[in-house]
């Protein structure tokens, strides 16, 4: 499985495009989460974008969900024709068709493909798009939830927005890469993780790898020595932090 990283940003930064993963297994692909900047940086980064077959939106805050008008018309302006699969919590489909109909008005009914929409529980796997998906609440100021793709032999867990929680650790067991969002560089931020934490959560859930996404921008610029000794310190963990474009195999 091959992981890029389009957008690694925060809703705020002005510099970075909000945070979205790409994956590719072969002919299959998926973006996690689509926010405001991220359908943009997408097609920037995707070889294929028209083969993107599936997008998985975490919770319903704008920086990871209101790319989608964007995305879809693009796809229509592009001629798509083959379904593309949605995923998500509960309610997911309803909102992207609402959004879309706000920023587009009458462009749906003009698309030539359709949304396959799975709504997400946790406990509940889903196979779709080429992938195993499978979902648990994390710790955010609105419902959201952390997921785990496999294809391939390989594992990619992705936090979404939240501190860790039971649920997510276990989700994350023992997965080829986390993608764990670090808003805060080791102070306490509601609803939000810290490097430290991400860094902890990664090394008690026996992964790989860790790669830090969605940091405040102000730590990422002015405190920039620090977290990059905090990922040097981590001996145990491959800890990394990404800038847009960026990709590695699994």
């Amino acid at each position: 499985m091959r992981v890029t990283f389009p957008g690694v940003g925060e809703a705020f930064d002005e510099t970075l495009p909000n945070t979205c993963v790409l994956l590719e297994a072969g002919e299959d692909s998926a973006l996690l989460d689509c926010g405001f900047t991220a359908a943009h940086a997408f097609w920037a980064c995707a070889g294929a974008p028209l083969r993107l077959g599936a997008v998985w939106v975490s919770h319903f805050h704008g920086d990871h969900f209101l790319g989608l008008p964007l995305l879809l018309l693009r796809f229509w302006e592009q001629g798509r024709t083959a379904p593309l699969v949605l995923l998500g919590p509960r309610g997911v489909g309803e909102l992207a068709v609402r959004a879309m109909d706000m920023a587009y008005p009458g462009f749906r009914a003009r698309m030539r493909f359709g949304l396959d929409v799975r709504e997400m529980e946790e406990g509940r796997p889903v196979e779709a798009a080429g992938f195993r998906w499978t979902c648990a609440p994390g710790d955010h100021g609105a419902p959201c939830l952390a997921v785990r793709v496999q294809a391939r032999g390989a594992a990619v867990f992705y936090s979404g927005d939240g501190k860790p929680t039971d649920a997510t650790l276990a989700l994350a067991r023992g997965a080829d890469l986390v993608v764990h969002e670090a808003y805060a560089l080791d102070a306490e931020t509601p609803g939000h993780g810290t490097v430290a934490g991400a860094i902890d959560f990664t090394r008690r859930a026996r992964a790989r790898r860790l790669w830090l996404v969605h940091v405040n921008r102000e730590v990422r610029r002015e405190r920039r020595r620090e977290l990059e000794a905090l990922l040097r310190d981590a001996a145990d963990v491959e800890a990394f932090l990404p800038e847009p474009g960026d990709a590695l195999a699994l």
